[in-house]
């Protein structure tokens, strides 16, 4: 509590403060010397009520990230955690099966769709888009995007950490990530060399066995791509069965594989439907937050860090709105300067991705369990005994190629559904159909966030630039292509029906662009607007041991630290770096795997 102790240069120790007070008892009563007294009295007041909300760590989101620091931080028994989350609680009255909206597995399009559980963003008109604004779910309740998520575990390839590294982010390569992806992990297949065993993330695979996604396979191998059992193991490239966090049938968020286990614990304090507006300074040394909930306007003090793990949006608006930033985007909204940091909000980058959608002629798809009364019984399934068509999202088949010759890894990801979705899943399906879900994971397209306004409610100005770039655009064409060729291959024959989308009549580069153009939505997967890297980057935000450049007792922990983003989903990733993070904010040495094999293809002279 040192930086109290400077406004009041001789109350300490607190006998102190009390004699103080004492002598000023008498000068009132004596001399009728009022005035200083309430001063000191004050000062006593403020000083008690301060360290009643003080703790050493004040972590700000509740969602990926923050679940695993609450959990890691609080195992020190002599280490007080307050974690403050913007949502409510992803239970009701305790009961995950009251919140079946976000347990359920197959519900997953209800939160997509639903601001109570949700931060409901938008992008500016995308000029590279037909001016279309594209709409941003982000999760903002316990266990964030954790909680509204497709549940695919995926971690990227080895070789995004390695480029991490190259981008400033040291200590942060493919050998120093591994061993937290497996501490974070029980797969049900048990542990191995990629694979952990004793983690409290459970991982599994999909249990329907159904053929859509057997057809899928079986015509991506027709199609010459080879079948890798494990994406996340030694082989990304390829296509096979896709992990996802889903336990004994039900969606295991951060939420539940950290949070909840560390609840009980004395030291660790959680506060739900809280938003902090503001880190609090003492020059340039964090110091606490102010946040307002149930309406009032408090402050908790940190003795030792105040953590970000908001997000990619959120973390960035916050250091905006406390002072950290471009200081002439500050300046001109009003916001006192505490750090010149033009990183701050820059380098937005997300995957796009597209739905190429086939008819199909039999009826095995999703769309009958989406009729009303048969919604009812695989609720009822479910609510049971989480079995059935409920406890799975159904995305069990996927895989990564390689988008053109001389490509060194993966840079196109596939996720397959025996179903349609329409517009996030806000439209209903109209027929029976299957869909795979398609994008190019290194975007050369990158953005930005800017503060709208110095109100923390206000939504801060999104612009990713989608589709500015000629690679882009070329890169989608072959998504769109290679797409195509896998549904024309023998094993849908018994299936296929006609393409719904993009449709027969789009067929030339000029009507594929177009069809992105008009179609091509958000993978939900904005990183990177808070770099990680060295300190002679002007643009980075965070050093290698995610302590905010400039800025003392700050740090970053969250996808918006990714110095680019990775070549796959984000969820698993966001999790490791929390991980990694934990050890680093204990002062543990980092864990390392030396010489883990990786697949590389025998030539580059083909695309597959």
């Amino acid at each position: 509590m040192s930086y109290l102790m400077k406004g009041v240069k001789y109350c300490s120790p607190m006998h102190k403060v009390t004699g103080t007070l004492f002598k000023a008892h008498i000068l009132k009563n004596k001399l009728g010397i009022g005035e200083q007294q309430f001063k000191f009295s004050r000062t006593s007041s403020q000083l008690s009520s301060e360290k009643a909300n003080s703790y050493n760590y004040v972590i700000v989101g509740a969602g990926s990230a923050g679940c695993v620091l609450a959990n890691r931080l609080t195992e020190d028994p002599l280490s007080t955690v307050l974690l403050l989350e913007a949502g409510p609680k992803d239970t009701l009255l305790g009961s995950k099966r009251l919140m079946w909206k976000i347990h359920m597995p197959a519900a997953l399009t209800y939160n997509l769709c639903d601001e109570k559980y949700n931060w409901y963003y938008h992008t500016t008109s995308q000029k590279h888009m037909d001016n279309r604004i594209m709409y941003w779910p982000r999760g903002r309740v316990w266990g964030g995007s954790s909680s509204l998520n497709a549940m695919v575990y995926i971690r990227g390839h080895a070789e995004d950490y390695n480029r991490w590294s190259r981008e400033g982010a040291i200590g942060w390569d493919y050998e120093h990530c591994l061993p937290y992806f497996k501490k974070a992990q029980t797969h049900e297949l048990g542990p191995d060399q990629y694979r952990g065993g004793n983690g409290p993330l459970y991982v599994s695979r999909g249990k329907t066995n159904h053929p859509l996604h057997h057809a899928f396979l079986e015509a991506t191998q027709q199609a010459g791509y080879p079948f890798t059992d494990d994406m996340n193991g030694y082989q990304q490239e390829g296509f096979g069965w896709m992990d996802m966090t889903v336990h004994r049938g039900q969606r295991w968020s951060t939420a539940s594989a950290y949070l909840h286990p560390a609840i009980s614990r004395p030291n660790l304090s959680v506060a739900e439907k809280t938003l902090v507006t503001k880190i609090l300074f003492q020059g340039t040394k964090s110091i606490g937050v102010e946040y307002v909930k149930n309406g009032q306007r408090k402050k908790a003090f940190a003795s030792k860090e105040v953590i970000l793990s908001g997000g990619a949006i959120n973390s960035p608006q916050l250091l905006m709105l406390s002072g950290i930033g471009n200081a002439d985007d500050l300046k001109k909204l009003g916001i006192p300067v505490v750090c010149h940091l033009p990183g701050v909000g820059q380098n937005l980058q997300d995957h796009l991705e597209v739905y190429v959608q086939q008819k199909c002629t039999k009826p095995i798809t999703l769309y009958n369990a989406q009729k009303p009364v048969n919604m009812v019984r695989i609720g009822l399934e479910w609510l049971w005994k989480f079995t059935g068509e409920g406890a799975t999202a159904h995305l069990e088949s996927g895989g990564f190629i390689r988008s053109e010759p001389g490509v060194p890894h993966p840079d196109i990801q596939f996720h397959f559904l025996p179903s349609q979705v329409i517009d996030h899943g806000r439209v209903a399906s109209t027929m029976e159909a299957y869909q795979v879900h398609v994008g190019p994971m290194r975007s050369t397209s990158v953005g930005w966030l800017k503060l709208k306004s110095t109100d923390p409610n206000d939504h801060p100005i999104i612009e990713p630039n989608y589709m500015s770039t000629e690679r882009d655009i070329r890169e989608f064409r072959q998504c769109v292509k290679l797409t195509r060729e896998i549904f024309a291959q023998k094993a849908f024959e018994k299936f296929r029906g006609p393409e719904i989308q993009p449709g027969n009549d789009v067929q030339s580069d000029r009507e594929i662009d177009a069809f992105i153009r008009q179609k091509a939505d958000s993978a939900y997967h904005p990183s990177c607007t808070c770099k990680m890297g060295q300190l002679s980057d002007s643009t980075a935000v965070v050093d290698p041991q995610t302590k905010v450049i400039g800025i003392e007792n700050l740090r970053v922990v969250d996808a918006s630290i990714m110095p680019s983003v990775v070549s796959g989903n984000l969820n698993a990733p966001t999790i490791m770096i929390a991980e990694k993070a934990a050890d680093i904010i204990k002062g543990l040495p980092s864990l390392q795997e030396k010489n883990i094999p990786v697949y590389k293809p025998k030539t580059l002279e083909t695309q597959r």
